[in-house]
């Protein structure tokens, strides 16, 4: 499938998308977001505006020596001219020049309220700050995009000035014209029914720019694009002021998989989770797991109802192929799951349940009791893998029997908190006897010190956990028995450098809890890597 050349898709992460609350981006970081946008294949890349930050302007002076697009052009962006000054004179045009960007996108008041209330000027002399800057940056060799600002809103109270604004500007060399619901208060019906009738006013290439303040961003832009849009605008994953943007990745996927439209080349769609990840490492923002297309809950199934439909044909509960976008079916073990729940899911960990009908209908039974406990294994794919291995017949024996643990947290009064962990273990040896041995931890808690004892208990008969550490470490209290204790979730990832996994542990003590889900993460470890 061939790109369709005459259909844009402009992601605008780096100077709308960086408006969202909390998110700065160095250089660096706005060099890297761009080489990551670049390999999904959208056609523009929107860097900032020049002149008015000294941050955009450095990255367009880096990225023309250090940024190599094989996809997509560079967009600078920035406003026409200021009223009563001529366009020759006006430093941030000259600052657009500068950037030295192949496109500019300048933003144009469309709503003539605005005009005479923000700008303070008459509608005319926006017209013509609107003509000259355009004609004066394609002189110079740009090619020209101008966002129509609040257009909607403005087309609500006078629907011919906007229309000026974009006769204007494709008069004065404008390739694209683009309607931006600038509030974001726009529904779906009613930006199709706006479109299509300035679609019959203009002879133009129209693009939209959708807010997500209805939470309708990629609905509405994918209704202007069936009333005639060729070019939209978006961010990554959605980011931008307030509630957000029309989210490029839901766009790319939507306008190739379900309108037929070929917007990026085939090769780069499944390389749409990958960056939507990456960009969220970037931003400092955990990724969404329930973001349509990329998010990691996308394609994760929890009903049995629906395992045993995806057992026959995986077809039935996925609206397409995960692989299509980089994604992965999943299947989710809950007191939800029946047989085919779990069968599926041992499939997923590599675990053969072949033949081994009575093991899955106990892993069934064992999951319902243990969820109803508080449990869950939703988020903990290596304590299921081990629950679903101790029910076969080669089942993996336990690394040691413990005799007793103990932790103490010791407060100094220079106010120095140290918490130390003493493990009794008994290990097995190969003639049947067992090693007892004693271990001592000392770490910045008494969880942190329990695994640095367990672990130095246990690395002189399984060497590979030498390279075993904690990643992250989550709590959260279920509620209340009996009115005092509070019952216990605990997960742990876990890294060996190479790779990761969670662990579950439950109890009305979070020590353990947590000693629940240590043992697992380190029995995983041993089972899961070769020994050295």
């Amino acid at each position: 499938m061939q790109t369709d050349p005459e259909f844009h898709v402009f992601d605008t992460t780096l100077r709308d998308g960086a408006q969202r609350e909390g998110i700065s981006y160095s250089v660096a970081d706005k060099l890297a977001v761009a080489r990551l946008l670049d390999e999904i294949g959208v056609g523009f890349i929107e860097g900032g505006w020049p002149g008015a930050l000294p941050k955009d302007t450095e990255f367009f002076a880096r990225a023309r020596t250090e940024l190599k697009l094989q996809h997509a052009q560079l967009v600078a962006f920035g406003a026409t001219r200021k009223a009563g000054v001529r366009v020759e004179d006006d430093p941030q045009v000259r600052a657009l020049l500068d950037a030295g960007t192949p496109v500019v996108c300048l933003v144009a008041k469309s709503d003539v309220r605005h005009v005479r209330d923000a700008l303070r000027t008459t509608p005319e002399e926006n017209l013509a700050m609107v003509a000259d800057t355009v004609a004066h940056l394609v002189d110079h060799g740009r090619r020209v995009f101008v966002d129509c600002e609040h257009f909607f809103d403005g087309y609500a109270a006078d629907p011919a000035y906007g229309v000026r604004v974009l006769e204007t500007a494709f008069a004065a060399g404008a390739e694209v014209g683009v309607l931006c619901d600038t509030n974001g208060g726009m529904l779906p019906m009613g930006v199709g029914r706006v479109v299509a009738d300035v679609r019959a006013r203009t002879t133009g290439k129209l693009g939209i720019h959708c807010q997500d303040d209805t939470g309708c961003a990629v609905a509405n832009t994918l209704a202007a694009v069936e009333a005639g849009v060729t070019h939209v605008q978006g961010t990554a994953n959605g980011y931008g002021e307030r509630a957000g943007n029309a989210d490029t990745f839901a766009l790319i996927a939507n306008l190739v998989t379900k309108m037929g439209i070929p917007a990026v080349p085939a090769e780069c769609l499944p390389e749409l989770q990958r960056v939507s990840h990456a960009i969220a490492e970037l931003a400092n923002i955990a990724p969404d797991d329930h973001q349509p297309y990329v998010g990691a809950s996308a394609f994760a199934h929890k009903a049995g109802l629906h395992a045993s439909a995806i057992k026959v044909s995986p077809e039935l509960y996925n609206h397409l192929d995960p692989a299509v976008v980089g994604n992965d079916m999943r299947i989710l073990v809950t007191e939800m799951a029946g047989r085919a729940s779990v069968e599926l899911k041992g499939r997923e960990l590599g675990v053969d349940l072949s033949g081994q009908g009575d093991a899955i209908g106990r892993v069934v039974d064992q999951v319902k009791v243990l969820e109803a406990d508080g449990w869950s294994f939703e988020a903990a794919d290596a304590s299921f893998e081990l629950l679903l291995r101790a029910q076969l017949p080669d089942a993996p024996a336990p690394l040691f029997e413990l005799e007793s643990y103990r932790t103490s947290v010791e407060h100094w009064g220079n106010g120095v908190v140290v918490s130390e962990a003493t493990v009794k273990v008994h290990l097995p040896n190969p003639d049947g006897t067992t090693e007892r041995v004693i271990s001592t931890g000392e770490g910045n808690g008494p969880v942190n010190a329990l695994d640095n004892a367990l672990r130095q208990a246990l690395v002189g008969r399984y060497p590979q956990l030498a390279d075993v550490s904690l990643a992250d470490y989550k709590v959260r209290i279920l509620g209340w028995r009996s009115g005092t204790s509070a019952t216990t979730r605990v997960l742990i990832d876990t890294t060996d450098g190479v790779g990761e996994w969670t662990t579950v542990g439950v109890h009305d003590n979070v020590v353990e809890a947590s000693w629940h889900a240590l043992v697992d993460a380190l029995t995983y470890a041993v089972v899961r890597r070769p020994r050295p």
